[in-house]
C-alpha cells in the first residue's frame, strides 16, 4: 500500500475505489431480502389463492388417503378467498371469494373448515379443516341402507378403496342419539332419507322437525334465533310455519366408512366452507414416529405414494 493510501485511510478518507466495492456489497445485501421479500410476497399470494399443502390427521379416508400423507389441494377450482383469520390465530377476517371455475362435484374429494358439532353454533377451534368426498348436493336426496347410499333412489359409486371395519350393519330402527339430525331414527347404516337443502329451498318447519334443522338456521344468522314453544316454532320471536334456506348445503362422508366423523354426526356442510378440491399426494411417511426421530421418519417415506393423484 502506497503512502499516500495509508495516509488517507488514517485520517478517515476512503478512496473511491472502496467506495464502489462497500456500495456494490450494500446493494447486493439490499436486492437479496428483497428478492427474498417478493419470493414470501408469492408464496403467500399462491397459497392463498391456488393451492396449499395440507397433512391428513385422520384416517377417515383411510385407503384412499393415508394418514400421513401431505395432500395439495386445489383453491381456485372452487373459487378461492382471501385469508379468513390472522395467521396462527383463531381471530376473523373479513374476507373476498373469487369466482371459481366450477362447483363442486359428487364423488369430489373435497376439503373444507369445520362447521362444527351437531348442535354447536360455533365450533369449539375455529379454522380446522376436514377432508372428506363429497356424496350429496344442494337438492339431493340421500339415503344409506344396509351401508350402501343411494342418492335420488339410484345406488352411488362405490369408491375403489373403500373400508368398512364392521361388516355386519347396525339393523335399520336401531337409533343412535348421536347422528344428525337431531331426533332422527337413523344410525350410520341405515341412515334418512334426508332432503339435502339448496339456496332458496323452502322447508316446512314443525315442532317435531324443528330441533333437527334448528343449529343450521341459527348458524345462517349467526346466533341462536329458533325456539320451539308448545306447538308453535318461532324465529327471532316471530311464529312461523317454514324456513327458506340462505345457502347451499352438501352432504360429506369418509371411504373409511365405519372409522369416520361426518355429515351423518356433525351434518351438513355449507358452501362458503368449502376450501378446495385435493388433488395430489406429495409425500407421505408414517405419522406415528415422533419428529425426534428424524432418520426413522425418513425411513418410513412411502415412495409408492409420492405424486399419486386422488380420485
Amino acid at each position: 500500500m502506497s503512502f499516500k493510501k495509508a495516509l488517507k485511510r488514517f485520517i478517515g478518507i476512503k478512496d473511491p475505489e472502496e467506495l464502489k466495492v462497500e456500495k456494490s456489497t450494500r446493494q447486493k445485501i439490499v436486492e437479496f431480502f428483497e428478492s427474498l421479500f417478493y419470493a414470501l410476497l408469492a408464496a403467500l399470494f399462491i397459497i392463498t389463492f391456488f393451492f396449499q399443502n395440507t397433512r391428513i390427521p385422520t384416517g377417515s379416508m383411510e385407503g384412499t388417503i393415508l394418514v400421513g400423507d401431505f395432500v395439495i389441494v386445489n383453491k381456485f377450482i372452487y373459487g378461492a378467498s382471501s385469508p379468513r383469520y390472522v395467521p396462527f390465530t383463531e381471530i376473523k377476517l373479513p374476507y373476498f371469494t373469487l369466482p371459481g371455475f366450477k362447483e363442486p362435484k359428487r364423488y369430489d374429494i373435497v376439503v373444507f373448515e369445520y362447521p362444527g358439532d351437531r348442535d354447536e353454533l360455533v365450533p369449539k377451534e375455529l379454522n380446522v379443516q376436514y377432508v372428506k368426498r363429497c356424496y350429496g348436493l344442494p337438492g339431493d336426496t340421500l339415503e344409506i341402507r344396509d351401508k350402501v347410499i343411494f342418492i335420488n333412489g339410484e345406488q352411488a359409486w362405490i369408491p375403489p378403496n373403500i373400508q368398512y371395519l364392521m361388516p355386519v350393519p347396525v339393523p335399520k330402527g336401531q337409533a343412535d342419539p348421536q347422528i344428525f339430525p337431531l331426533g332422527s331414527q337413523w344410525n350410520r347404516d341405515n341412515y334418512g332419507p334426508l332432503y339435502i337443502p339448496k339456496k332458496g329451498d323452502k322447508i316446512k318447519l314443525t315442532p317435531q322437525n324443528a330441533l333437527g334443522w334448528k343449529t343450521i338456521i341459527d348458524r345462517e344468522h349467526g346466533e341462536r334465533v329458533v325456539s320451539v314453544i308448545g306447538d308453535k316454532v318461532t324465529i327471532k320471536g316471530v311464529e312461523v310455519t317454514e324456513y327458506e334456506f340462505q345457502k347451499d348445503y352438501y352432504f360429506m362422508i369418509g371411504d373409511n366408512r365405519d372409522d369416520s366423523a361426518d355429515s351423518r354426526f356433525w351434518g351438513l356442510v355449507p358452501r362458503d366452507l368449502i376450501v378446495g378440491e385435493a388433488l395430489i399426494v406429495i409425500w407421505s411417511w408414517d405419522r406415528e414416529i415422533p419428529l425426534t426421530s428424524p432418520f426413522k421418519l425418513i425411513g418410513s417415506s412411502r415412495l409408492d405414494r409420492a405424486l399419486k393423484l386422488l380420485h
